[in-house]
């Protein structure tokens, strides 16, 4: 049909071969041709076709061939020789007979993907124009999207629009479920049937198929990526407007070219989700101030949690920053724009702390003179923040149990109840897991509190962010009292260092604040810390100024001459200096001096 040989015809009798070695049946002398290319041999009434490992392949309808039984009108591309195999008994067979057949193609052997091989020629017709045309528009619209189900959906409308299918359907690996179904007159459906035989053989050969049974055209191509499957796409029509090898060839192109659409597609929406997380994590909006692994542990922990519902237990040393953490949790909530309401169960007397909690109604009590809404309904909607929940009355634990069971109280004095949505957050420095064992917390209320917990980290925990700590409280409380302040000298960070910080931050923030107030020079320096702070942090035996070298030698002489008059008794001594025996014996120590034996001297 095309070629040096065009129009001659060569009768099969037993076997003919094709290539470009003049013995050969049929001689295409082109260099794209290899010496011994194919072969066609009759075996009874069939006749089988033979590639030989030939360097360009024997293409049967477009798809490269090992060995296939050939049929009434199979075209044969040998380089660039077109041939056409025809059966002649096959000229009359009746129209409307029953038939099944199966075309397979892998995409590479595609024309339009073998177009940019100099040797392949495209046929000259309407169709391979429009469909190179829909090739180009199909890779530039679908690149440009960003969204995978939109990307599917414009696969789905540009397949509709060229092959004339009836039903469509995008499956994505690795289920291989219909992910995207469309009809036409419908449009796009929840569901639809495929073939799953023809599914599960598409998936392990890797190569597009066309299955005609007797009512049904069934097109199936697979969408690959770096030798992945990434999907199929699904094309089904009836007998009438059954698919042929064009259909195989355009939608084999279309499917190499949405595999890497889709995948893209799914990375780009993959960074954005993980955008998105790194983002909140970094725009979690807190009060707190830190870099250290133990604080980050706290930072994720708001994340996690502050979108949920569930109960939150805070526990950790006075001063660590559990009220911060609850306010964080309240305004990276739902709740954010209802009441935050902060209650300290151990600065309000019992009896008063449950009118406090639950208010009461008016002559509930002497001098309950009017109605008083109580915090929790003052909180209704929001965040209500429980401080020192440890140390609340056994009565008033029952109470509030009940309120986080039922979500509904009584004002003390009231009989009707009222309905409540509040989440709470507690805050503990004792250990209540401990107390609920002992019985002096109730062990139903701290399971019911202790939903989810964090410990907050002590300030000793995490030294390195007592610098960083330092210099936001110096910058704070300089703009406050309008003083200029630079930093903090070398000499005064060493003694925060090593300082062992017993009441955590709120010390350190109240120890700058003090620096700041009354520092002469723009630095913070050793003197200007509180003094207990310097002498514990000096190492022993050593000062850190020439004026705490003096004050340490006098301090020495008034504790020495104090003990040496009480005797050696040391509760005495500290009694005599105005001081606490513990801090006697601290300051002692932090001195360098030794202790002596003597009367009333406790075993340290």
């Amino acid at each position: 049909m095309r070629g040096g040989a065009a129009g001659r015809v060569f009768a099969i009798e037993s076997e003919i071969s094709i290539g470009r070695e003049p013995e050969n049946t049929v001689c295409v002398m082109e260099s794209a041709v290899s010496r011994r290319h194919c072969t066609i041999r009759r075996e009874g009434a069939s006749y089988i076709l033979k590639d030989l490992g030939s360097r360009n392949a024997t293409l049967v309808n477009g798809v490269a061939v090992s060995e296939r039984l050939l049929e009434h009108g199979d075209q044969i591309m040998v380089g660039g020789a077109t041939f056409q195999f025809r059966l002649m008994r096959e000229e009359g067979r009746r129209m409307g007979e029953a038939r099944h057949s199966t075309i397979v193609m892998r995409s590479q052997h595609s024309r339009y993907w073998r177009a940019s091989d100099p040797s392949a020629e495209l046929p000259a017709t309407a169709r391979t124009v429009r469909d190179l045309g829909v090739l180009l528009h199909f890779s530039q619209s679908i690149n440009a999207l960003r969204e995978w189900k939109t990307v599917e959906k414009k696969m789905v409308e540009s397949l509709a629009q060229v092959t004339g299918a009836e039903r469509i359907s995008i499956l994505e690996a690795p289920e291989l479920t219909p992910a995207v179904n469309w009809e036409r007159g419908r449009g796009f459906v929840e569901e639809a049937e495929i073939n799953t035989a023809v599914i599960e053989q598409v998936a392990e050969d890797r190569a597009a198929v066309i299955s005609d049974e007797q009512e049904r055209s069934l097109l199936v191509a697979p969408m690959e990526l770096y030798g992945q499957l990434v999907g199929m796409i699904c094309l089904d029509s009836c007998s009438q407007a059954a698919f042929d090898e064009n259909h195989l060839h355009l939608v084999s192109a279309l499917a190499a070219v949405a595999g890497l659409a889709l995948e893209n597609a799914r990375r780009h929406e993959q960074l954005i989700e993980e955008n998105r997380r790194l983002q909140e994590e970094l725009t979690i909006q807190h009060d707190m101030v830190g870099t250290s692994a133990s604080i980050k542990q706290v930072f994720q922990f708001i994340d996690r949690v502050a979108q949920r519902e569930a109960n939150v237990l805070i526990w950790g040393e006075s001063g660590t920053g559990k009220e911060l953490v609850a306010r964080a949790i309240h305004r990276n909530s739902s709740r954010v724009e209802m009441p935050f309401v902060a209650i300290n169960c151990a600065a309000i007397t019992d009896t008063l702390l449950e009118s406090e909690l639950f208010g009461h109604e008016k002559g509930a009590f002497t001098g309950a003179t009017a109605l008083k809404k109580g915090k929790l309904e003052v909180a209704d909607g929001g965040t209500v923040f429980l401080d020192e929940i440890g140390e609340l009355a056994p009565a008033l634990q029952a109470k509030l149990l009940r309120v986080l069971q039922e979500r509904e109280f009584e004002r003390v004095g009231g009989t009707r109840p009222i309905k409540l949505n509040i989440r709470l957050v507690a805050a503990t420095n004792r250990n209540l897991k401990e107390a609920s064992q002992k019985g002096t917390f109730r062990e139903d209320l701290y399971y019911r509190l202790n939903v989810v917990s964090v410990r907050m980290p002590a300030l000793r925990d995490r030294r390195e962010d007592i610098p960083i700590l330092a210099n936001f409280f110096a910058k704070k409380f300089a703009e406050k009292v309008n003083r200029q302040v630079t930093g903090i000298s070398p000499a005064a960070r060493a003694c925060l260092m090593q300082y062992d910080w017993p009441g955590n931050v709120r010390e350190l923030e109240n120890a700058i604040e003090r620096a700041v107030v009354l520092g002469l020079t723009e630095e913070i320096l050793p003197e200007d810390l509180p003094e207990s702070m310097v002498e514990e942090a000096a190492p022993e035996g050593k000062a850190v100024t020439a004026l705490h070298d003096g004050l340490r030698e006098a301090k020495k002489k008034l504790i020495e001459n104090a003990i040496d008059q009480a005797e050696g008794n040391y509760t005495e001594a500290a009694h005599r200096l105005g001081v606490h025996p513990n801090h006697l014996f601290r300051l002692i120590k932090s001195l360098g001096m030794k202790p002596k034996r003597g009367k009333g001297q406790s075993a340290r």
